[in-house]
């Protein structure tokens, strides 16, 4: 007669793979995609929307085709003339009737002052490379940064970064990072 096979107790190596699984949970680290962070503008009221949208004149139409050709306005644009383009476009120095018009707001620190109602509308082919994309958002973002570090030196002495948050808020709401983006499309620029 053969001998009988021992039986292996196997209740405890549940335990054992159930105690490595809550391991490698809690140890193991997970790749989070961080995306491009913005703020959108503020809501406007109805009566502010309808005189925008009158006015053409406050919309910068920034255009990235599938190429990655850069154009302003209908125009060909170098991406680092693109920078200087938006300051100007939301500060208007010269009240330009091509350029944005200017409704007076109160804002803290400042008192009533003239703010520009500049929105830029950023469109992009579907084609377009991300690299392309972020170097575009990033001169946008730069341009604003700069119009708020250069208020900040002029109002308080100090760059953004160093100012307190009221402060910071002040100035934000005097040079809002306005970009809106619309669905990509087979965008065409000559």
């Amino acid at each position: 007669m053969p001998r009988p096979l021992p039986e292996v107790n196997s209740s405890s190596q549940a335990d054992i793979a159930f105690m490595l699984l809550i391991f490698f949970l809690v140890t193991t680290t997970m790749d989070v995609d961080s995306g491009i962070s913005r703020v959108l503008p503020p809501a406007v009221d109805d009566q502010e929307q309808t005189d925008q949208q009158l006015h053409e004149r406050n919309v910068l139409e920034v255009l990235v085709n599938s190429k990655d050709n850069l154009s302003v306005e209908g125009k060909r644009m170098r991406l680092p003339d693109l920078k200087d383009k938006v300051k100007e476009f939301f500060t208007n120095p010269n009240n330009d009737p091509n350029l944005p018009a200017k409704r007076v707001m109160e804002i803290e620190f400042f008192g009533p002052v003239e703010v520009s109602k500049g929105i830029i509308s950023l469109k992009n082919a579907r084609g377009t490379t991300y690299g392309m994309y972020i170097k575009v958002q990033n001169e946008i973002a730069r341009a604003v940064s700069e119009l708020r570090n250069s208020l900040s030196v002029q109002k308080f002495g100090k760059p953004f970064d160093d100012i307190n948050a009221d402060q910071q808020k002040a100035i934000v709401k005097f040079y809002p990072n306005a970009v809106s983006e619309a669905e990509p499309d087979e965008t065409k620029i000559d």
